[in-house]
C-alpha cells in the first residue's frame, strides 16, 4: 500500500510540473531564449546580389564546348559525353567530314535532366565538354533550356581564358 501512495504521489508531482509549464508557456519562454542568444551574435546572412559566397574550385555549373588555338572546335564526336551521361541530356549526331575527320553536327544538352554530375567532362579525351562556373542563367520561353551546339561554343569562346585557367589549376589533382 505504501508502495501504492508512493506512486501515486509521484505522478500527482509529475502532473503539477506538467500543469506549471503548460501554464507558463515553458517552450515558448525556451525558444525566445534561443532566439535571444542569437540576437547579437555575428550575422551570417550573406546579401547576394552585392555579395558573393566564396566558391569551389571544382563548382560545376553551366557546360560550355572549348576550341583549339586555331579556332577548330575540339569535339572529335566520339560520344562517350552521351554514353556515360546518367541522365540522358546529351544528345549528339556526327558526321564524317571531307578530310577524314569526325565533328558533331549537333550537340544538345536539355539543362532540366541534367543533373551537373561533371562525368561528361571527365570522359572527354579532348578536354572539349566543360562545366564551368557560371551559376546565374535562367530561361524565360519553353525549349530555352536546351543548350545547342551553337550557344555552347559561344560560352566556350567567351569564358576560353577562365576555363583555361580552372583547368591548369585543377591539372595536379587529374
Amino acid at each position: 500500500m505504501w508502495l501504492k501512495l508512493a506512486l501515486g504521489r509521484f505522478n500527482t508531482m509529475e502532473n503539477i510540473k506538467h500543469f506549471f509549464k503548460s501554464f507558463l508557456f515553458w517552450e515558448l519562454l525556451k525558444g525566445l531564449g534561443v532566439t535571444g542568444k542569437y540576437l547579437f551574435a555575428r550575422k551570417i546572412t550573406i546579401q547576394y546580389p552585392e555579395e558573393k559566397t566564396p566558391m569551389s574550385p571544382r563548382f560545376r555549373g553551366l557546360h560550355a564546348l572549348r576550341r583549339y588555338a586555331n579556332g577548330e572546335e575540339r569535339c572529335i564526336a566520339c560520344k562517350l559525353c552521351e554514353a556515360v551521361c546518367p541522365a540522358l541530356a546529351i544528345t549528339i549526331d556526327s558526321e564524317e567530314r571531307e578530310d577524314g575527320t569526325r565533328r558533331t553536327t549537333r550537340y544538345d544538352i536539355d539543362l532540366f535532366k541534367c543533373i551537373y554530375c561533371g562525368f561528361c567532362e571527365e570522359a572527354c579525351p579532348v578536354d572539349s565538354i566543360v562545366e564551368t562556373h557560371i551559376f546565374e542563367y535562367h530561361f524565360e520561353e519553353h525549349g530555352q533550356q536546351v543548350m545547342t551546339k551553337e550557344k555552347l561554343l559561344e560560352i566556350g569562346d567567351k569564358y576560353e581564358a577562365e576555363i583555361a585557367a580552372n583547368k591548369q589549376a585543377d591539372a595536379a589533382y587529374r
